[in-house]
């Protein structure tokens, strides 16, 4: 056998199925295997594995033994001249395999290799290339010289800087994300070290080959998407402790005591570095938005009680005390109300702010009415306050909004505007899925990835993207993963990457649509809410609308009658209905077909169409599943007025 990918799976289900489907296709003409080894999951992973990819090999654990362990369990039951260790959070070209083999096969010196890594909005992954991370490496990286010096040779070894990121060169370090290692160079260095249990295992391994005698190349003839730290955000304390200990494990295997002692030093005071300013970040997030309202209904008041002073009395009516003392009260009722109803929660919601804005005026006012005479200052001055609170407080937010922090950003407050590459089958089924989300969204139009244009609402070809984009400016381009190649996305990833839009991948025959919108952040998930129609309050719903619309149509047969196909077939539904015989929205399966579908009466109307008699069983069966999964009234209203005629079916 030639090659054996080896991918460990912790709760990443959906980027899981992706990267199989990706793996596959690359795999094709190549003796290979694909073994999965789940690390305990609790997703769904293994019975998706099961289910979709039946060839694949599946490891169960029944606890988290970490990635290093995890990998050499499928290592020992690897049968490939070649293993690839690969995250599951990554998509890779249908000739990776191809390329990566041929290049193995004529350099023997070559030990492993890895490949260009880019992320989910097409920008370079630095680490695709590596240093050895020894005390000097780490402090420039630790420190931020590396970030300010990126091309240097001395500054910014630990992402080789200086080395083109189109060329092929010898590295030092290759990232765990993807390792392409010959079978007979680990039976030499050893499989992994499992005194690592995240990260600092591809360094290890990495460092051992070259203390053999082999070579590790970058290789950028070939790019996988990496979302990144799906199963731990990169950007957490808990992400900086655990890799900074994993440096340290490597720092005492490999370096002499007083490199260790320097090194232990330097890695310490990083992390508690670090763990200061994730502590103040977060205060500061916490506090800032009250101490900005809290400071704008101060400023409202400073500018208000003069005014009013001018226009009703004469200046210095009211007294120091109001403006010390009464305003920071009625402000911090104000802040104290906002907060109950979720006003500084995230993402931010002006519909609670303006909630909390007028449950403080109500509280203010209630509290003025029971102060004792000397302290009623003025009933006016708090209607005014109140209404510069109504202005200012919101004002602040939509200036917020514009900038680039995401902690400021406003909860719908425009909907997404959405291009999509698919055929029209496709396309039908990623804006069900959009619409299940829940998500806000604006559909622009669809990008034909073939050189038909079925229809008005296809704004062009594959090969008019690029000024598709420019001229619609879309947030988001999401690609059908049934009808554009893995290849064929990162290809349009690394065009339009200087681009303000977006990029999402909707699998075949999947239940969720993938991304990333920054490198700092793990891959983004997209999916139906879930809103089982298996629980009892969506059961009991379902059953009064049922009973409600029988009777109606009852009532107003002998006006509607001639509206329907079949109306002595309507007489006959609406009466099995009430009996609790049939339900007027069912299943195009029985529900014992597929363990997905909860119990129900078989149905008059399905979520397949009448007009999509031709759609085969695997279709039907998933669009049952979406409608279990996401039960909502109004849809089971819009089947019913979608297919008035054929209630007497």
């Amino acid at each position: 056998m030639k090659l054996s990918v080896i991918i460990v799976n912790f709760n990443v289900k959906h980027f899981l199925e992706q990267c199989l489907i990706s793996v596959d296709k690359a795999l094709k003409g190549i003796d290979g295997e694909i073994i999965v080894v789940d690390n305990n999951s609790v997703d769904g992973s293994c019975r998706m594995i099961l289910e979709k990819f039946p060839a694949v090999k599946l490891i169960k654990n029944d606890t988290n033994t970490g990635f290093s362990k995890a990998n050499n369990q499928g290592i020992q039951q690897a049968k490939g001249e070649y293993i690839l260790l690969l995250n599951p959070d990554t998509l890779v070209e249908q000739d990776c395999f191809t390329k990566c083999l041929a290049f193995m096969d004529k350099n023997p010196k070559a030990g492993a290799l890895g490949v260009k890594m880019i992320d989910g909005k097409g920008d370079f992954l630095p680490e695709s290339k590596r240093g050895l991370p020894t005390p000097w490496v780490a402090f420039c990286k630790i420190f931020g010289l590396t970030k300010i010096f990126p091309h240097s040779k001395k500054f910014a070894r630990y992402y080789l800087g200086h080395l083109p990121e189109e060329s092929v060169n010898e590295v030092e370090i290759l990232a765990g994300a993807f390792m392409f290692l010959r079978q007979s160079t680990l039976e030499k260095t050893g499989l992994l070290d499992e005194t690592f249990f995240m990260y600092g295992e591809d360094i290890d391994l990495s460092y051992r080959i070259t203390l053999q005698g082999f070579k590790n190349y970058y290789f950028p003839k070939t790019t996988i998407v990496h979302y990144k730290g799906e199963s731990t955000k990169k950007g957490s304390l808990n992400y900086v402790k655990m890799f900074y200990k994993a440096m340290l494990i490597f720092s005492k295997k490999h370096f002499s005591n007083r490199q260790t002692g320097l090194f232990n030093f330097t890695i310490n005071l990083a992390i508690y570095i670090r763990a200061l300013l994730s502590a103040t970040n977060r205060v500061f997030t916490a506090v800032f938005l009250p101490l900005l309202d809290a400071l704008f209904i101060f400023l409202g008041f400073y500018i208000l009680i003069p005014l009013w002073e001018t226009f009703q009395f004469e200046a210095g009516h009211f007294p120091p005390e109001f403006l010390q003392l009464m305003v920071p009260i009625y402000a911090a009722i104000w802040l104290i109300c906002n907060t109950l109803l979720g006003a500084y929660s995230k993402p931010i919601s002006l519909k609670k702010l303006v909630q909390g804005i007028l449950a403080g005026s109500l509280g203010i006012m209630l509290t003025y009415s029971f102060l004792d005479e000397s302290w009623r200052f003025s009933r006016a001055l708090i209607l005014l306050g109140s209404t510069w609170a109504f202005i200012s407080l919101p004002l602040v937010r939509f200036l917020l909004n514009k900038s680039a922090n995401p902690a400021f950003k406003l909860k719908g407050y425009k909907p997404k505007k959405i291009l999509l590459m698919a055929t029209p089958d496709e396309a039908t089924r990623i804006e069900t899925l959009l619409q299940g989300s829940n998500t806000r969204f604006e559909l622009t139009g669809f990008i034909s990835p073939n050189e038909e244009l079925p229809g008005s609402e296809y704004l062009g070809k594959y090969s008019q993207i690029r000024e598709i984009v420019q001229v619609h400016k879309p947030d988001e381009l999401i690609f059908s993963g049934k009808d554009v190649s893995s290849g064929e996305i990162i290809d349009y990833m690394l065009d339009l990457n200087k681009e303000a839009v977006h990029f999402k991948i909707a699998p075949p025959e999947s239940l969720a649509i993938i991304g990333s919108h920054s490198p700092k952040f793990s891959g983004e998930l997209l999916q139906i809410e879930a809103n089982p129609l298996s629980g009892k309050f969506n059961q009991l719903l379902k059953r009064w609308l049922d009973l409600k619309v029988a009777i109606l149509l009852l009532l107003l047969y002998p006006v509607l009658f001639w509206t329907f196909t079949n109306p002595k077939g309507l007489r006959d539904n609406c009466r099995a209905v009430l009996s609790g015989q049939k339900t007027w929205i069912g299943f195009a399966n029985p529900p014992e077909s597929d363990f997905h579908l909860p119990k129900i009466k078989p149905g008059i109307l399905t979520p397949s169409s009448p007009q999509e008699k031709s759609l085969s069983a695997a279709k039907k069966l998933e669009k049952d599943r979406l409608y279990a999964k996401n039960y909502r009234l109004l849809t089971d209203l819009e089947f019913i007025f979608r297919n008035w005629k054929n209630l007497g079916q």
